[in-house]
């Protein structure tokens, strides 16, 4: 009994990743069960052992997306020295991220499609990670109002800079949108401790 169990976790795992990796690369409405399926090595019939509904494998991956994408940039940016606004963009807005379209940030691959989902619990999924963003950053800016909101443009400013170089990838202004948008959210963050 224990060995099946274990055998359906890793199952339940197994499509969790695929599911999540697909709605990164290639958005919400992309999921197929029939291609989850496949790209996890188990049959088509299996999948309502697994989950109730397309709907509900969607918010299971948007979740697991969420955590990894959270969880890796958090290790980026935990390797340098406490976490200072510049270790944030130089992780967010590098080239690497900007290229890694399969396990980059969720809130940039699948904001627009969060925005027009009907289901309330996947925008709440995201606007609960997001918050946890917006705090991060403003804690790095020292707290206060003033780096709230400085911490609310900086993430507008990089999520929108990593979507649209990735318009731009292989070109240099791909990079020159990068570097623009971390300078001046380095900028940002200089008057933001002026002001305090």
């Amino acid at each position: 009994m224990g060995h099946s169990r274990a055998e359906k976790a890793e199952s339940r795992e197994r499509i969790l990743e695929v599911t999540a990796q697909q709605i990164r690369q290639a958005g919400l409405d992309s999921v197929s069960i029939a291609e989850i399926m496949k790209a996890a090595n188990l049959t088509h019939g299996g999948f309502y052992g697994h989950f109730s509904s397309r709907a509900a494998l969607i918010e299971a991956a948007l979740e697991r997306a969420l955590d990894r994408g959270e969880a890796k940039f958090v290790a980026a940016t935990a390797a340098r020295p406490g976490r200072t606004v510049k270790a944030i963009v130089n992780s967010y807005l590098s080239p690497a991220h900007r290229d890694d379209l399969r396990e980059g940030c969720a809130i940039a691959a699948l904001s627009g499609d969060v925005g027009r989902a009907q289901d309330d619990e996947i925008r709440t999924q995201m606007a609960e990670q997001l918050e946890r963003t917006f705090a991060d950053m403003a804690k790095a800016m020292g707290g206060g109002a003033k780096a709230d909101a400085a911490a609310v443009t900086a993430w507008c400013a990089m999520v929108g800079a990593i979507n649209l170089s990735r318009v731009f990838r292989g070109t240099p202004r791909s990079d020159q949108i990068l570097r623009t948008v971390r300078q001046a959210i380095l900028d940002l963050e200089a008057t933001t401790a002026s002001d305090s």
